[in-house]
């Protein structure tokens, strides 16, 4: 176990490479329950949401899922969420732990002059995530009715108990996430065990989610950096005028015609996967002697290598592209490599 965010959370079971391939191969359950929900509801509750969300909420229809950034005036990056449309005027966002008090604050900051209202359900939810090519078989049995699509939600009952079912997760395999009332968690977590799936933890969901080069809040998110650095432009609809939308526009234009020295607003950076050549495992805050920081590091239980993301110059951001990141006073080679890391069909 391990402290995170205020929770207790389970790193391992029997071990991180042990459940990750059970997660790439069969399927494994995560308690996510530290994840933190935001209901946002009323008359204009898409206004408010479009106001505070990076994406194009006309584009989001009843029983939807999108992923999105919050931002700063500035572009800066406050969280990465994703949000539900329950019905037309209902909103359910899920939060990261860490940022769910901020994230709560900002939407209820907000919320003035809306005729909407912003309520905190971190105590109504247990989450659990179900992930992996058996995933949906396996909760598909237990449900009362067929599962929701990749990015979609609808409500059942699961091992008789009701729950939301939402086709998502972070780990770069197929699967379902459910939200259920907290009392109903252990058996729901029972009878997903006694169905195949494989308790999986923290460690092993971080090694996943890096594979599949998803980004996570605190390493690769930051308030100092923005979504087209990030390389998160493509959930960015300036149109709508989110806030920070302005910023992130002149970023995205000035990316996209500048020639030869950089402009100001180019982003110096660029958020990068890479893959070690040998030996080692470089680990966030690793420097790179071509300039840029690693992120996020780890060895790779699929491939068997080191793996990690990294800012680096935009420059040297081209898969194939040479970097010595100093891991511990050594320096290893690494190659920046196309994104995802892993993949079924590489």
């Amino acid at each position: 176990m391990t402290g995170f965010a205020g929770w207790e959370m389970p790193a391992q079971y029997q071990g991180i490479r042990a459940e990750h391939l059970a997660v790439r191969q069969r399927a494994g359950v995560f308690d996510v329950s530290h994840m933190g929900q935001i209901k946002t509801c009323g008359p204009q509750a898409t206004e408010l949401l479009q106001r505070l969300l990076s994406g194009d909420l006309r584009k989001l229809p009843k029983g939807g899922a999108q992923y999105g950034v919050i931002c700063r005036e500035d572009g800066g990056v406050l969280d990465d969420v994703i949000t539900y449309r329950l019905a037309e005027c209902e909103y359910l966002t899920v939060s990261n732990a860490a940022n769910h008090e901020r994230d709560l604050a900002w939407f209820s900051s907000h919320a003035r002059g809306y005729n909407a209202d912003v309520i905190d359900l971190i105590d109504r939810f247990a989450m659990l995530a179900v992930q992996g090519p058996e995933a949906r078989a396996i909760v598909d049995e237990l449900a009362d009715g067929p599962l929701p699509i990749r990015m979609r939600v609808c409500e059942r009952s699961v091992g008789s108990r009701p729950v939301t079912i939402c086709g998502t997760g972070y780990t770069g395999e197929d699967g379902v996430e459910l939200l259920l009332d907290p009392a109903d968690a252990p058996a729901v977590w029972d009878a997903l065990i006694a169905a195949g799936a494989v308790p999986a933890g923290l460690g092993a969901r971080d090694t996943l989610r890096l594979e599949a080069c998803f980004p996570l809040y605190g390493n690769e998110l930051s308030e100092g950096r923005g979504p087209i650095e990030a390389g998160l432009g493509w959930c960015c609809a300036e149109a709508t005028g989110f806030i920070g939308s302005d910023a992130v526009a002149r970023t995205r234009k000035s990316d996209a015609s500048a020639s030869g020295p950089a402009e100001k607003s180019v982003p110096a950076q660029r958020l990068v996967a890479f893959v070690l050549d040998g030996p080692g495992i470089a680990r966030p805050g690793n420097p790179i002697s071509q300039g840029g920081t690693v992120t996020s590091g780890t060895l790779s239980p699929s491939l068997e290598r080191g793996i990690g993301m990294a800012y680096v110059p935009a420059e040297r951001a081209t898969p194939g592209t040479p970097l010595t990141i100093d891991v511990r006073g050594t320096e290893r080679g690494a190659t920046v490599h196309r994104k995802p890391i892993y993949s079924k069909e590489a």
